[in-house]
């Protein structure tokens, strides 16, 4: 089969080093035609240099969109350069992985979905969690009805790395750290909870920061029947970031929720009463050991752009997930947005 060529926009995201990594792993699938690097825009602090890019073609912006035959963009700049950027390609009809988050504008947001919806161009956020198969699990048996009726879930998205200038990072997000990384839970938990009907973001810092760096934050979104609680610390030494869900047969806890080292990631779950492939009481479903977060979704948007599946995530989704991102990280009430 022959090879896409594919772009990537950017060097400077949080993620682009292992985006390239990922796509360069898959020589079969893709073909890296070239690379915009963004630099000299502020690098995030995990910026790791350009190790991963030895050995690709540099190209200018203008280059990369009028590239001949060209047919997928990685966009990795910085977050709120993400959907400007991500606009010129949706105007010149690319395919694209777009990184997260969908920026904090909302309206500008919805103009690169609708143009890609009317466009049909396959447009794919790079929400990690996606691609994780113990995570996805978990989702399955939520929707398969395994857990009853649901009506707690904690997510948390803990971290200790970073330093100093970390923190500084998070201080250009009015959101912090619930704008910057609980993007990939939120994503998650709608994909399967749908639109809630209330949020109450707590945006915090810790003590050893100044006041306007929000990197200690919590946000509550109420449904119907159930309550979900985001959290989000740069400070925790034990970097536990955990998935707990709660129903009126049983309960899963995923920690930690992704690891690389070739660990298997395990999966508890307890039930009150037994379901078809499932035992009453505890039980631990094991997951074989990754080293690549990234290769499901890049295998996804290969067969996105060849037109072998449509996008398992629709541009409602996208929109919803950004609607409740921003009600989340504090940029506007949820009441303002939620039926718009």
């Amino acid at each position: 089969m022959e090879r896409i060529k594919i772009a990537q926009l950017g060097v400077t995201h949080e993620h682009a080093n292992g985006k390239i990594a990922t796509v360069r792993r898959m020589p079969d699938v893709f073909e890296v035609v070239g690379v915009y690097d963004d630099r000299p825009n502020p690098a995030p602090t995990h910026f790791n240099g350009m190790g991963p890019f030895e050995g690709c073609t540099f190209i200018s912006e203008e280059e990369l969109l009028n590239y001949p035959g060209l047919q997928g963009v990685l966009v990795e700049t910085p977050n709120t350069d993400l959907v400007p950027r991500a606009l010129k390609c949706m105007e010149v009809g690319l395919p694209m992985h777009m990184d997260k988050p969908g920026g904090e504008d909302l309206a500008l947001f919805k103009k690169l979905l609708d143009g890609c919806e009317a466009k049909q161009l396959p447009f794919q956020m790079g929400y990690m969690f996606r691609g994780n198969p113990a995570m996805q699990h978990c989702r399955k048996l939520v929707e398969d009805g395994v857990l009853g009726d649901i009506f707690e879930i904690e997510m948390d998205m803990n971290h200790h790395y970073g330093g100093d200038s970390y923190q500084d990072y998070l201080g250009t997000f009015k959101g912090g750290i619930m704008f910057n990384l609980c993007c990939h839970l939120i994503d998650y938990i709608v994909a399967f909870m749908g639109a809630p009907e209330q949020i109450t973001p707590f945006l915090q810092n810790t003590p050893d920061v100044a006041p306007e760096i929000k990197n200690n934050c919590l946000s509550i979104l109420q449904y119907k029947n159930a309550t979900v609680v985001l959290r989000a610390c740069s400070k925790d030494g034990g970097y536990g970031r955990r998935l707990k869900i709660n129903g009126t047969n049983g309960s899963i806890e995923l920690t930690p929720i992704e690891r690389f080292d070739n660990q298997p990631l395990h999966v508890k779950l307890w039930l009150v009463n037994e379901k078809p492939g499932f035992k009453k009481g505890q039980q631990t479903i094991e997951f074989p050991g990754r080293t690549d977060r990234y290769l499901e979704q890049m295998q996804e948007f290969a067969q996105m752009i060849r037109g072998e599946i449509e996008n398992p995530y629709s541009y409602a989704h996208d929109y919803l997930t950004q609607k409740v991102l921003l009600a989340a990280s504090g940029y506007v009430a949820w009441d303002d947005i939620k039926d718009k």
